[in-house]
């Protein structure tokens, strides 16, 4: 295998030393974010034993992103993004925390739960827009793609590490012993920042606009982009019909395949793993050729392997149809983050990656909230099939009707970086 492909690609863009360090300490920080999601909703189940108290969790979540994620791509593209990935990582701290301290002590309760991730999903609004942005500022353009597959993947390894320590350390030691390693692996990313350098992170014609402005700049952007548009439509396609699956296997472990927090980690470590595979699969193509392809054809997988899954109650059956799941959620991730990212104008990029923000978390959040409440009335396993089917259509429309537009509008990607970059020599300003 080249240098130029495959695993020789992945060692190159992470020898990297800015994107290294970043790399292995967001490793630690997202592992211990998925971690505290796998804890919380297994936590809401104990005290409710509710699927819509568990929708309604990661409705508030995810959902705050849907109200704030333009807002916030907008201020990436104004704030210095170093400095906003840093803040909001803090604030993250102090949640955990809290959590630590009310479960330590009995006080912790299912409005107070809820509340605190709400607050969370807050922070996460304002953070993941910047750190997406950030990533064109730690490697050269040329390894922009590689890069871009490669923080998805780091992120789905942590899917397959957060949940799998979440039952490992419900199991062993409780839940408030979860929340102090998720409060543990903050402090590691940020000690792990303060040795990463790099240049200013923000657009200097953003400073010199009014941000409504800037605002709506970034909505019609994005809506007159014919290629990101449909990108984001089959992102709203999967995340609000396939992916709630993720956020409601607590239930699932519970009321279908009748175990606890082994079971939970076990069907969550297995998507995990599917989506760890997807991020190695994408991180060596080295470019950004075939994603459009890739994109719409995963969401055929997305919507067959979920509806699937509803039709067993056999836990290593479920797992292993959860391993193609992941596989093809990571897939469909990393394939429109890496168009997005390739195609879109650098000072419009905190914008673009806000609406990204806002439909990857927030369709899961809306998802979740709508099949939470039905499962109360029909099961978890009726509402679930019930939005395989919604993705199933949507890519029969892409399949006969967007695919070749999709293709066309994303042939020649803007790999025009500047925007987000500084000279070399002005890398230690900050």
């Amino acid at each position: 295998m080249s240098s130029s492909s495959g695993i020789g690609t992945i060692v190159r863009v992470l020898s990297n030393r800015t994107f290294g360090i970043y790399s292995a300490s967001i490793i630690v920080a997202l592992t211990g974010t998925l971690m505290q999601r796998v804890v919380s909703g297994w936590l809401m189940w104990q005290l409710t034993e509710s699927g819509a108290w568990l929708g309604l969790l990661a409705f508030a979540d995810l959902f705050p992103t849907v109200l704030l994620g333009p807002v916030a791509g907008a201020f990436a593209d104004r704030w210095d993004r170093m400095r906003v990935t840093k803040v909001t990582q803090a604030l993250a701290l102090l949640q955990a925390l809290t959590l630590l301290l009310l479960t330590a002590t009995g006080w912790i309760s299912a409005p107070r739960l809820l509340v605190l991730t709400f607050l969370l999903g807050i922070v996460a609004a304002f953070n993941q827009p910047a750190r997406l942005a950030l990533t064109p500022a730690l490697v050269p353009p040329s390894d922009l793609p590689s890069a871009v597959a490669i923080a998805s993947m780091i992120f789905n390894l942590a899917r397959f590490l957060g949940p799998a320590a979440a039952g490992l350390v419900i199991a062993a030691a409780g839940i408030p012993a979860a929340y102090a390693v998720s409060s543990a692996s903050f402090v590691v990313f940020l000690a792990a920042l303060s040795f990463i350098r790099v240049g200013p992170t923000v657009a200097a014609r953003a400073t010199r606009t009014r941000f409504v402005d800037d605002l709506a700049a970034g909505l019609r952007y994005t809506a007159s982009h014919a290629g990101i548009a449909i990108v984001l439509l089959l992102m709203i396609a999967g995340n609000v019909g396939a992916r709630p699956l993720i956020e409601l296997l607590p239930g699932f472990a519970a009321q279908v395949f009748h175990g606890a927090a082994v079971e939970l980690a076990v069907l969550t470590s297995s998507a995990g793993a599917g989506a760890v595979l997807a991020g190695l699969w994408l991180s060596g193509r080295g470019d950004g050729t075939g994603l459009a392809q890739i994109l719409v054809t995963s969401t055929l997988v997305v919507a067959l392997s979920a509806a699937l899954f509803t039709s067993t109650d056999h836990l290593f059956v479920g797992a292993a149809i959860l391993v193609v799941t992941g596989f093809a959620l990571a897939s469909t991730g990393i394939a429109a983050e890496t168009l997005i990212q390739i195609s879109v104008e650098g000072a419009m990029r905190g914008r673009v990656l806000g609406i990204y923000a806002l439909l990857f978390r927030g369709g899961p959040a809306l998802g979740a909230l709508f099949m939470g409440v039905a499962a109360e009335y029909v099961g978890l396993r009726l509402p679930v099939f019930a939005g395989a089917i919604a993705v199933f259509l949507v890519f029969l429309w892409a399949w006969f009707g967007l695919r070749s537009t999709l293709e066309k509008a994303l042939a020649k990607p803007d790999r025009d970086l500047q925007p987000d970059r500084v000279p070399a020599s002005r890398a230690e300003q900050t």
